[in-house]
């Protein structure tokens, strides 16, 4: 049987009306329309499914995502400036032009027992190397 907790769907107004510092967790907001939302500072997102959402120019700088899905994300022009992605799977989303100064993309776990943020498939611009950031 599975433990895991039930999801709840997130949209535009979860986000916009988190505050500085609020932690988010098992939110599925896959296919959602979050363009422009989000504020610069710290918030901690954990186990949330942005699958297929549209996150152009959301600025989510700041931002902790630990174990979350962003599978084929649109984040084009989105500021992830000091965002961390740890043991999360950014499979063909799309990153060009986004501001990524300060962004790292790590694991969680150490030895056979981490778990890897996926980066297969990623559209960046010309020039950026993701191993870098």
């Amino acid at each position: 049987m599975n433990a895991e907790r039930p999801r709840v769907v997130g949209d535009r107004e979860t986000l916009a009306s988190a505050r500085p510092g609020a932690r988010l967790e098992s939110i599925d907001f896959s296919g959602a329309d979050l363009t422009s939302v989000g504020r610069q500072g710290l918030m901690w997102i954990d186990r949330c499914s942005f699958a297929r959402a549209d996150l152009r120019q959301a600025t989510l700088g700041g931002w902790y995502f630990r174990f979350c899905d962003l599978t084929g994300a649109n984040l084009r022009g989105a500021s992830l400036r000091d965002a961390h992605f740890s043991a999360c799977d950014l499979t063909g989303a799309d990153l060009r032009g986004a501001d990524l100064a300060g962004a790292t993309f790590g694991s969680v776990g150490v030895g056979k027992g981490a778990k890897e943020t996926r980066l297969d498939g990623v559209l960046v611009d010309p020039g950026v190397d993701l191993s870098e950031v």
